[in-house]
């Protein structure tokens, strides 16, 4: 007679799961070996919970399929929490086992007692704990429903003793369905908005990662109304590329040309998206959002025509309806100003700053030019993002993914993990700040014990750099934001990863290739500068004034070498606020 253990495994197998990451231990022992005895299915042995939940998060984002961790009793659970948040709010279908004390001590404050249904209340579609072998069935297909079809996390909760019981019959299905509907507006709405978009002249269209299926319905759409396309940062790699109307982010990592469109336009196409930063949306134009899950009309900005539908299926509904325009000047007037914004960006590029002082901005574009054009980026919290975001461009092939909604420090490495065994042929590259690197440490070792080729490039600028800058803009002078790294080459190669330091930019192009063609994983410790500066699109007069109170509370402080440092870093900003 077969376990429970032997009918989870089973369930996941048919649900498509390759792997499962965790660490092992008491209440899942049953389960470790249920899986070796089936055989299908590989045991990720990570070093800390939350990396395990990150790599399952990032499979699934990267997949579009259902991934898989693990936790056992207590400590374990609690692990999870940060990578699971991480998955569910990137809408990554995700099963989460949480393997519990045994059910006959729930409620006696036994060692290592959590409460699974209040821990994962907040980060999860559906969250229940099996206790008898009739339950257990049910809610794993349950789970494997909701986190396909909801999109998220679904928690199971599996107490040690049940996992060696027997298996019972069930009357319902344990199979899992994949239906794919058609979902656009009606049609009486769908010929309101093409009669809205033939009267309007001044268009800006911005999407988000739910717009991310339809780039040739997106192009499309811009060509016929000569509109501008402004894009968050987890929809650029999806719609940048083979864009001829596209002039970049908006939002704090973006640039000023997409803000500029959007407060220029007259209307304002949003197509799914759930942008959280109100103060880049425009106020003054008419807005229409297009978004599969109605809740979110209207949360972010005053939206005048709300509708709901898959962008994909609507535009496809669209087109057909929508005019030719023939005034191309808007589109023309906002292609020119981000052609000069971009020029700017060269400025970034082209001074390589110094020894143990090497731009970012230079790094970041030579990962771009040395890059696959298939490559997989993962990119940390923080300046990471600012340097991945503006300097890492779409080619219609590459990914890129971080911790976008969640905004969590330490993502990128353990989201390699997962993207690297998801992908074994494509290249991974990790942008790790030297902060989020820290955290997660001990997970190098998980890329040594399965040999993932995954190239992890340390922007190393002895901080927290986004925090320096937010503390300065406020009007702070940043205090505990520098950091006291180790040589983290050493430490790679401590670790079984081939280690390389760049303190030289004019080393940086010939030693990033060398660490590229290296057939396994490499860590790439550059020495950056940590007074470079990310400017956001707009600068408000209220942060060009707390960065001169900064600025005059170090000087009070006795800080001004490193006042000086940060002017001669970043005069190169000047240009943006003139």
């Amino acid at each position: 007679m077969a376990k429970i253990a032997d009918q989870l495994v089973e369930m996941l197998v048919n649900a498509g799961i390759k792997r499962i990451y965790a660490v092992t231990g008491d209440s899942l022992n049953e389960v470790n070996d249920a899986v070796r005895r089936e055989g299908s299915i590989q045991w990720i042995h990570v070093r800390h919970e939350e990396a395990g939940a990150y790599a399952a998060g990032a499979e699934a984002q990267l997949t579009g399929t259902l991934a898989c961790c693990a936790g056992s009793s207590g400590p374990g659970h609690v692990h999870l929490i940060n990578g699971l948040y991480d998955a569910h709010r990137s809408e990554a279908p995700v099963i989460a086992i949480a393997s519990t004390i045994s059910s006959f001590e729930y409620g006696t404050e036994y060692f290592q007692e959590t409460n699974t249904i209040k821990l994962f209340a907040d980060c999860s579609h559906y969250n229940q704990v099996a206790t008898t072998p009739k339950q257990f069935p049910r809610m794993m297909q349950s789970a494997i429903q909701a986190a396909l079809h909801r999109k998220g996390v679904a928690v199971v909760g599996l107490p040690g003793d049940l996992t060696s019981m027997d298996t019972e019959e069930i009357a319902s299905s344990t199979v899992n369905y994949h239906p794919v509907p058609v979902i656009r507006p009606s049609d009486d709405d769908i010929h309101k908005l093409a009669s809205l978009l033939n009267k309007h002249q001044k268009i800006t269209i911005f999407c988000g990662i739910g717009a991310g299926e339809a780039h040739d319905e997106i192009v499309a759409l811009s060509q016929k109304l000569h509109a501008p396309v402004a894009y968050s940062f987890r929809s650029k790699m999806h719609i940048q590329y083979n864009n001829p109307y596209e002039v970049g982010m908006t939002g704090l990592l973006g640039l000023p040309s997409a803000y500029h469109s959007m407060h220029e336009s007259d209307l304002l196409i949003l197509l799914g998206t759930d942008f959280p930063y109100t103060p880049f949306m425009p106020t003054d134009c008419k807005i229409v959002q297009v978004d599969i899950k109605p809740e979110r009309i209207g949360r972010r900005a005053k939206v005048d025509v709300g509708l709901n539908g898959d962008i994909k299926d609507t535009l496809t509904a669209l087109l057909p309806l929508v005019e030719q325009h023939q005034d191309n000047s808007f589109a023309k007037a906002q292609l020119e100003f981000y052609a000069q914004v971009k020029e700017n960006m060269r400025i970034y590029v082209e001074d390589k700053g110094k020894k143990d002082d090497i731009h970012p901005e230079y790094v970041a574009t030579l990962l771009d030019e040395i890059a696959a054009d298939d490559a997989i980026f993962t990119v940390d919290t923080g300046m990471s993002c600012v340097w991945g975001s503006r300097y890492i461009n779409a080619t219609g092939k590459r990914r890129m993914i971080g911790s976008f909604n969640h905004g969590s420090m330490a993502n990128a490495m353990p989201q390699a993990i997962g993207a690297a065994l998801a992908f074994p042929d494509r290249q991974v590259v990790a942008l790790c700040g030297d902060g989020g690197l820290s955290m997660l440490l001990g997970d190098l070792a998980t890329i040594t014990q399965y040999n993932l080729p995954v190239k992890i490039v340390v922007f190393n600028n002895r901080s927290l750099g986004m925090v320096k800058l937010e503390m300065q803009v406020a009007g702070l002078p940043d205090w505990q934001t520098d950091m006291q790294n180790p040589d983290f080459a050493m430490v790679a190669k401590a670790m079984g990863i081939k280690g390389i330091t760049i303190n030289d930019p004019d080393e940086a192009k010939h030693s990033l290739r060398e660490a590229f063609l290296y057939n396994g994983p490499v860590l790439i410790n550059v020495m950056t500068d940590p007074n470079a500066l990310a400017m956001p699109p707009k600068v408000e007069l209220s942060q060009v004034k707390g960065m001169a109170v900064s600025m005059t509370k170090l000087m009070l402080n006795g800080r001004m070498d490193e006042v000086i440092d940060t002017i001669k870093a970043n005069y190169k900003h000047l240009k943006d606020l003139i």
